[in-house]
């Protein structure tokens, strides 16, 4: 559902599910917000939500990025939260699987940012990627997902240098085990049925408010990595 046209732009990819979807809802409350994703069915249900306009677009297809982009007169904030893992060792690892996961992690939000540079720096914006604790801390048995995420964070990071005379703010929000769909999933293929601990895993809700502090902080200042982590961090045992 549209509404006013004189409030800031902001984009969020992976906008139908677990973390992209609650940071829509919070950044809804204030921008227009454009919900990217896949999922047909979540992304009619976003076009019930006030503030927020649903786009069906396959990231990996860069022409159709383009064409998003220049529908788009102003872009004041762009989320990066689209993203896949899959649980897998160096020895089972192919070339096919490197390149997907790399393709959506990396390149995707890669050309999605090149593309908005220009509308960011006309209103001096806010780009901010989900990261992961994994783009710190490589575990066995998370390589490929963890390279990925290593590779995002410099990928900020470098940015962020890059951009600071054009007035771009670039920020990196890493959650650690979250409450998700595709942690969920995780946990099914590995054959744990065991309820989830909500003291182990954030609840997406916490992220979104985590992106909703960096976007806020006033003009002079920037945030440029948090740490969102369960109360109970088994990785910090």
């Amino acid at each position: 559902m549209s509404s006013s046209s004189a409030l800031p732009v902001a984009i969020v990819t992976g906008g139908t599910s677990g973390i992209g979807l609650a940071i829509v809802h919070n950044l809804a409350r204030d921008h227009q917000v454009y919900a990217l994703g896949r999922n047909k069915e979540s992304l009619l249900t976003l076009r019930l939500l006030q503030n927020v306009e649903p786009v069906e677009i396959d990231l990996l297809d860069f022409e159709a990025q383009q064409r998003f982009i220049n529908t788009l007169p102003h872009i004041h904030v762009l989320v990066h939260s689209a993203a896949v893992s899959e649980r897998t060792r160096v020895d089972q690892a192919s070339p096919a699987l490197w390149q997907k996961q790399f393709s959506i992690n990396v390149f995707a939000p890669a050309e999605l940012t090149r593309l908005s540079l220009p509308a960011l720096r006309e209103q001096r914006g806010q780009i901010v990627f989900i990261n992961s604790g994994s783009g710190t801390l490589a575990l066995p048995g998370h390589t490929v997902y963890s390279a990925t995420k290593f590779a995002l964070n410099a990928l900020a990071h470098a940015l962020r240098g890059e951009e600071s005379r054009s007035g771009v703010r670039v920020a990196t929000v890493s959650p650690g085990p979250t409450d998700t769909p595709m942690n969920r999933q995780s946990r099914e293929r590995e054959g744990d049925y065991t309820p989830i601990d909500p003291l182990e895993y954030s609840h997406p809700d916490s992220v979104a408010d985590a992106v909703r502090l960096v976007v806020s902080l006033s003009e002079e200042s920037q945030i440029t990595d948090i740490n969102v982590r369960p109360r109970h961090d088994k990785a910090q045992r």
